[in-house]
């Protein structure tokens, strides 16, 4: 008897949403590594950076909401293609801009094509890949958010070095490119439109995704999505996990070049060690959040336990790290920090699917909106801290600041079992509205 057991053609999936997640913030973070040779030839202030840095997320916050409604309504496999193609072909216009105002408006561009990326992510681990795996899926697309620091910081560290910071973007910039080709080429909306998934995995993914007619796409109840207390909870968290990340891929090039007196070569290898650590925690979380989904079937204790007590870990090592002055012990607790920061990431995604099951895109581009908004204030503030006080601690603090603010919040907020089983019930006529 054929195909008995399921084919795992939903991995290879998973894999194309690693490479691409890899090439999406190589291609983002890559201006980090070229803040010192742009502040030389335009004379550009800390302030300045930021606020160059910060362009790119007022673009994102502007389509990442957008393109979560686009992902659902069109698909991942047209929107996340052009999407990559648009934004390769910015990163490339990069090396050629010239002033302040031209790498704002570029920045800017970049953050408004890479906007549907995340969404597109979730709707896909959403479509491909049953419940009991859709964690340990996210993780590995996820990881690749640390480990383009650990392939990325090297090599755009030398290509600036070697060939100047122009050759560096316009080499970057063919990765996506190809990307787009081979995804479009690959990939399906639906597992069963696919010709290389079996019948077997056809059902295995089938018993856990919601059919919705044509007109059920066109209908968002964003009153749900904006209002629903765990998302709501998911969300705030999620501003914290943004500021960490985009302080930490945008700034921490400056803070070894500024602080520990490296050259750009040694700050790019030296990067590798807390995204390496970083990359580890990310994905034992996501294994961690589906064991304890698969021998429980909590949520609470899955997806917020995992969260809030990650996040403060986090933030205990920032406050430290804000006193801490020799570079083993910045190394030390960087990397901790990092790594528990990191941790939760398939779990905040997981929520937006496990609670917004029928309209997960749309709801993963509200969670990016608030990632982008923090992008936003994180630089900005960042490089206005350096200014004023010519070191790291008090972006150090209010990182950590933030962050504890988070696990408040999850802990009081966070209850995806209870408002997952509430809104279902509303949904099947059980029970009235609250």
């Amino acid at each position: 008897m054929q195909n008995i057991r399921p084919s795992h053609y939903r991995w290879v999936v998973a894999s194309l949403v690693f490479f691409i997640t890899l090439v999406n913030f190589i291609d983002r973070s890559a201006i980090s590594f070229v803040i010192e040779p742009l502040k030389q030839e335009f004379h550009f202030s800390d302030t300045q950076f930021g606020m160059i840095l910060s362009a790119f997320a007022v673009g994102y916050v502007l389509l990442t909401a957008f393109g979560g409604w686009l992902v659902d309504v069109w698909g991942s496999r047209i929107v996340w293609a052009l999407a990559a193609i648009t934004w390769s072909l910015c990163v490339g216009l990069l090396g050629f801009a010239a002033g302040f105002w031209g790498f704002i408006g570029l920045r800017f561009l970049l953050g408004i094509t890479e906007g549907p990326h995340f969404p597109a992510m979730t709707r896909t681990v959403s479509d491909w890949l049953p419940a009991s795996e859709r964690a340990r899926a996210l993780s590995l697309g996820l990881v690749a958010i640390p480990l383009s620091a650990v392939v990325g910081a090297p090599i755009t560290s030398y290509l600036v070095v070697d060939l100047g910071w122009r050759a560096m973007f316009a080499i970057i910039s063919g990765l996506g490119i190809v990307w787009a080709f081979f995804w479009f080429w690959l990939f399906r909306d639906r597992p069963e439109d696919s010709r290389y998934t079996n019948d077997a995995e056809k059902k295995l993914i089938a018993t856990s995704r919601t059919q919705m007619t044509k007109e059920d796409k066109e209908k968002i109840d964003w009153n749900f999505i904006l209002t629903h207390p765990t998302l709501v909870a998911n969300n705030i968290a999620y501003f914290a996990f943004g500021y960490m990340l985009f302080f930490a891929t945008l700034w921490l090039p400056g803070y070894f070049l500024s602080q520990h007196n490296l050259n750009l070569k040694s700050v790019g290898w030296y990067l590798t060690i807390p995204w390496l650590i970083g990359a580890a925690f990310l994905k034992a979380g996501g294994f961690i959040s589906d064991w304890l989904y698969k021998k429980t079937g909590n949520r609470r204790l899955a997806r917020s336990h995992l969260i809030w007590s990650s996040q403060l870990l986090a933030a205990i090592c920032f406050v430290i790290l804000g006193f801490t002055s020799s570079l083993n012990m910045s190394i030390l607790f960087l990397s901790l920090g990092l790594g528990f920061g990191l941790m939760p990431q398939p779990a905040f995604f997981s929520v937006n699917i496990d609670v917004a099951k029928e309209r997960s895109g749309s709801s993963q581009g509200i969670t990016s909106s608030c990632l982008s908004l923090a992008g936003i204030i994180a630089p900005l503030m960042t490089g206005w801290l350096i200014d004023m006080t010519h070191n790291y601690q008090g972006a150090f603090l209010l990182l950590g600041g933030f962050t504890l603010l988070a696990v408040v919040v999850v802990i009081l907020f966070h209850h995806p079992d209870r408002e997952y089983t509430r809104a279902k019930d509303v949904k099947l006529g059980l029970k009235e509205p609250v």
